[in-house]
């Protein structure tokens, strides 16, 4: 299989970290987030990897230089100014040789079984997660404090998809792809997602979730068990 990782964004909510390194350099126990992107995708069997980078990328193509992995090929796709991710999906379509890919977003760090998405055009979910603590009531009075937690029966895009090929027609030459072809392809009944519960997710869009992503994926089995080679 073939995957992209969207990795052209200029993370300015992570200032000022990024305005010297690109969002997908930004370190997480020590490796940089794409880097733990493509073990993700080693590990799920992908052999292709295009990464669609803009911001900063001579610097993500120097660094995964540097490194050697075995069981993976590693190519870019540069945009010269921003596209957006349906822009930049289409700009990687001539390295697209597959009848389906995967794509995620460069700034996402999870667990979820990608061989799961077996239908094309398939939008992996997970279920919306407060950013807040919860309360427990009873008319006007609370019971009792909660963490922040997932919302049962509402889901939100997890930014990993699988794309038949021929979509890459259907994208926009600029544009995002959750905007544009996504919507009519759901007007259509075209577009189909997988339910994920109680997965290991994170997107990585402040210094919070840097670290509250770094202390999660110490505690998490498969932190062990991933290999970056």
């Amino acid at each position: 299989m073939q995957a992209v990782i969207l990795a052209g964004g200029k993370g300015t909510r992570l200032r000022p970290i990024t305005d010297l390194i690109p969002k997908p350099l930004v370190s997480l126990n020590n490796r940089p987030i794409i880097e733990w992107q493509i073990a993700y995708l080693q590990r799920a069997g992908v052999t292709d990897c295009i990464i669609s980078s803009g911001y900063k990328s001579g610097l993500i193509e120097s660094y995964l230089n540097r490194k050697t992995y075995h069981k993976i090929d590693l190519r870019y796709s540069v945009e010269e100014e921003p596209l957006g991710t349906g822009g930049a999906i289409r700009k990687a379509a001539p390295m697209i040789t597959e009848d389906s890919f995967y794509v995620i977003n460069g700034d996402v760090i999870t667990d979820m079984d990608l061989r799961r998405l077996i239908t094309p055009n398939c939008i992996a979910a997970i279920n919306l997660r407060t950013n807040f603590g919860v309360l427990e009531t009873d008319g006007s009075q609370i019971r009792s404090f909660a963490e922040k937690r997932p919302l049962p029966d509402i889901w939100m895009n997890a930014g990993v998809y699988h794309l038949s090929s021929s979509i890459l027609d259907d994208l926009p030459v600029q544009g995002n792809i959750e905007k544009t072809t996504f919507p009519r392809y759901a007007k259509e009944g075209r577009l189909f997602l997988e339910r994920f519960d109680d997965t290991f997710w994170h997107s990585i869009d402040s210094y919070k979730d840097i670290e509250e992503c770094s202390r999660n994926m110490l505690e998490h089995p498969w932190y062990s068990e991933i290999h970056i080679h």
